[in-house]
């Protein structure tokens, strides 16, 4: 493996070699899973094009030429003078390299029960959810081709990966040593029955959160009944925690007729006793959802399709699902009698990695929740925050204030003249209630603002304490 990491690299089969070789047109067309382009974009045969077509696109390339490291490699079998390769390994970061199973295409054979799923948008974003901060124990709850772990290693003096499927946790030792990754303590079992009895500072997961009757795909699905997967998952997670520590996890929901998404979701994380942080970043209906989650197992076209969706929305239907919601959730693990959750929608972009600053974020909404005298408090305005004002051309007032957010979950909200004034003038320097009361008779109009209606806008970080 590490002669074969070596190789990999020299040749250029990187993100950024990968990317650079095949061009806009052909990466649009992979992703619409047509290869032609792509196959036009690597006809040359030099080596970067070979390994592209073997590992990258899954068609089989001439034996003349190819290197020991390949041939040897165990990832690639022979038919004749040609060589197909086994797994699908796919470069991933600046220096990382993923195996799982081939990508499955349209036409393709039906995927095997414990098909290991590669590296794609979801783990993207769970990666980029996770905390920066530096933990001495990290556990990577279901590690499928081992991904997570390739973004846990520079960060966790310690990490267990667990994994249902054994085949899983067969890729991910490769993924992990073409990686450079070492001392991984991987295990076999569900859930968290393989660290029963442990504490972690940092868990994470991107669970089989798909939400299906009698799912078989042990990538995906578990079988549970609707999102209960995803309840037991964040329900069990605080026995596992440290201290201080964080569990953060990918998950699908119900919207359900005459529910409210917000208070089913929110109640599972108030059970918990911990800080919590759910953000839905998309919702579908019945109907989309089936149709993605039948081509990601590249079932369109086949003769079970129609039969498979139709009985798919027959059990959405009979459990009245109106929607499922995608998103993030997060727990802290505060040590509080006062936990406090905040469940919210968030569709627009984002600054990146939300890592770098989710802790920033459990803070405000603590502070927010915590804070009993806020009339004694000093804010300071958040760094980067800007003030806008909208009106008619030549108006003296403006009809509109609004305070936009240019760092971190970059959000914006209307305002009266006072939250505007305040932000103009807070530095962590004077008490908020005296602030208020100047600024309300600098203002003049009577209006005078409560400390307390200041809550909202220090849980969603445009002021801090």
């Amino acid at each position: 493996m590490e002669r074969l990491r070596d190789h990999l690299l020299k040749t250029g089969y990187t993100i950024d070699g990968v990317r650079e070789r095949l061009g806009d047109m052909a990466a649009s067309a992979l992703a619409r899973e047509e290869l032609v382009p792509a196959l036009r974009a690597t006809r040359s045969g030099d080596p970067l094009d070979t390994l592209i077509r073997l590992w990258w696109l899954g068609v089989p390339v001439s034996a003349a030429g190819l290197p020991f490291e390949v041939m040897e490699s165990g990832l690639v079998e022979f038919d004749g003078d040609e060589v197909r390769s086994t797994v699908h390994l796919q470069p991933w970061e600046e220096h990382y390299f993923v195996v799982s199973d081939r990508k499955v295409r349209p036409g393709d054979p039906a995927l095997r029960s414990d098909h290991v799923v590669g590296a794609g948008g979801a783990s993207a974003n769970l990666a980029q959810l996770v905390s920066r901060r530096p933990v001495e124990r990290a556990l990577d709850l279901g590690t499928g081709c081992g991904v997570q772990v390739l973004h846990l290693a520079e960060r966790a003096d310690r990490i267990v990966a667990t994994d249902l499927n054994p085949r899983a946790v067969e890729l991910a030792r490769l993924s992990w040593r073409l990686s450079g990754v070492t001392d991984v303590d991987a295990r076999v079992g569900s859930l968290f029955e393989p660290v029963e009895g442990e504490l972690f500072d940092l868990v994470v997961s991107n669970p089989p959160f798909v939400i299906s009757p009698g799912g078989h795909l042990t990538y995906r699905e578990t079988g549970a009944e609707g999102d209960a997967f995803c309840r037991d998952l964040v329900r069990q997670a605080p026995t596992y925690l440290n201290p201080h520590g964080h569990a953060q996890f990918l998950a699908n929901w119900l919207h359900v007729e005459g529910e409210d998404w917000r208070d089913r979701v929110g109640g599972w994380v108030g059970e918990t006793g911990c800080d919590g942080w759910v953000v839905e970043r998309d919702v579908q209906d019945p109907a989309e959802y089936v149709e993605l989650w039948l081509r990601d197992a590249a079932e369109q076209g086949t003769p079970a399709y129609a039969a498979r969706y139709d009985e798919w929305l027959s059990w959405f239907e009979a459990n009245r699902v109106e929607g499922i919601g995608f998103g993030w959730i997060t727990l802290r693990n505060s040590g509080t009698l006062d936990p406090v959750v905040r469940v919210e929608r968030l569709t627009h972009q984002v600054a990146l990695p939300v890592g770098g600053y989710v802790d920033d974020v459990l803070d405000s909404i603590a502070a927010a929740h915590r804070t009993r005298d806020l009339e004694t408090a000093r804010l300071r305005v958040a760094e980067g925050l800007l003030d806008e004002r909208i009106g008619a051309p030549g108006a003296e007032d403006p009809s509109r204030i609004v305070l936009r957010q240019t760092r971190g979950l970059l959000r914006s909200t209307d305002v009266g003249t006072v939250e505007a004034a305040l932000a103009g003038v807070c530095d962590g320097e004077l008490a908020l209630g005296p602030l208020l009361n100047v600024i309300a008779e600098l203002v003049g109009d009577g209006e005078h603002l409560r400390a307390d209606a200041l809550r909202p806008l220090i849980a969603e970080g445009y002021f801090q304490l």
